[in-house]
């Protein structure tokens, strides 16, 4: 009798186990493609929450007239000459960009690289700017996003590889070429993690604007902005990610790579972000032990929005920062 209720008990706990195991596993597909593919951006509940988003921002008179601005660039952007620029990455997988030139002929080169959910065209206003400086603008699309052939989002892990491989591919075709990095948001995150990694001393400066500590972190804070609970979601996508990219989200981190960072950085946070929490700006600023470094504080500017809510002391910052180093 004593073994019956044994094995029924044992065959009972199996059952329970199976069940939560694949519980986890579901909330983690659901979880990872809704944050981290392409197709999950593109569905149906990533643009009911972007229209949501949206129709916040119209009827808020002051964040309405920033994405106006935003949204200048973009049809700058889409408007202006552009080349189309093709390289391998390490793996053999085909990266693409978009490159701007200036007016007269130059050897500076900046790398501007777009956020989550972004693409290049969402970085014309700084593109424009950046040209009418003299700088070469080269716009890569980040993994899972644009024209990029990847599915998946990275936060910046992978990229930041593929970023090392256009520095490589422009130094090669341009040998005495000066680079600067530019990143906002994942673009920051991506230009931060780049700096940890061995580059060649053409890079003369970088600009990281409201980058995340890293992956893990910022996910969280979206999620319970979202009253979605961290267990079981963001840590069966985790699981799911290190089976896919093999990576961790908390391995994808900004704080550790700029540990190692050498080249001359500017950290810039707008005070009204609430997608990537100003309170990061602090501690990647601190992360940065090695190298020159400046900070600039933006007031009243929401999540990527510093550029138009204070464009001349964003631009006089870069200005004076980048005046040191080029």
């Amino acid at each position: 009798m004593s073994n019956k209720k044994n094995h029924g008990a044992l065959k009972y706990m199996a059952i329970v186990a199976g069940a939560f195991a694949t519980t986890f596993y579901i909330s983690g597909e659901i979880a990872y493609h809704f944050v981290l593919s392409r197709r999950g951006l593109n569905g149906p509940i990533a643009t009911a929450v972007q229209d949501k988003e949206r129709k916040s921002i119209q009827e808020n008179e002051y964040r309405a007239n920033l994405e106006r601005i935003l949204h200048e660039g973009t049809d700058w952007f889409e408007s202006f000459p552009k080349e189309k620029l093709e390289t391998e990455n390490r793996n053999g997988d085909i990266l693409h960009a978009d490159l701007i030139k200036p007016e007269k002929e130059s050897n500076i080169y900046v790398l501007c690289i777009h956020g989550y959910t972004s693409a290049p065209k969402f970085m014309g206003i700084y593109a424009k700017k950046f040209r009418e400086l003299g700088y070469n603008v080269v716009l890569p699309s980040l993994r899972g996003h644009a024209d990029s052939e990847e599915e998946f989002i990275s936060m910046g892990w992978k990229d930041r590889l593929d970023v090392v491989d256009w520095i490589n591919y422009i130094v090669k075709e341009h040998p005495d070429c000066e680079i600067v990095l530019h990143g906002v948001s994942m673009g920051a995150a991506t230009t931060m993690m780049t700096l940890g990694e061995e580059l060649p001393s053409n890079v003369k400066a970088a600009i990281e604007d409201c980058g995340y500590t890293n992956a893990w972190d910022v996910i969280k804070h979206k999620m319970s902005k979202m009253k979605i609970p961290d267990f079981p979601f963001l840590y069966s996508a985790d699981g799911i990610n290190r089976m896919r990219e093999n990576f961790s989200l908390k391995e994808a981190s900004c704080t550790e790579q700029l540990k190692k960072c050498i080249t001359p950085l500017l950290f810039i946070h707008g005070e009204a972000d609430d997608f990537v929490p100003y309170s990061m700006l602090d501690i990647v600023y601190d992360a940065a032990d090695k190298c020159e470094k400046e900070k600039l504080s933006v007031p009243d500017a929401p999540h990527a929005r510093s550029v138009c809510a204070h464009p001349d002391l964003y631009w006089n910052t870069i200005i004076n920062f980048l005046k040191k180093y080029i």
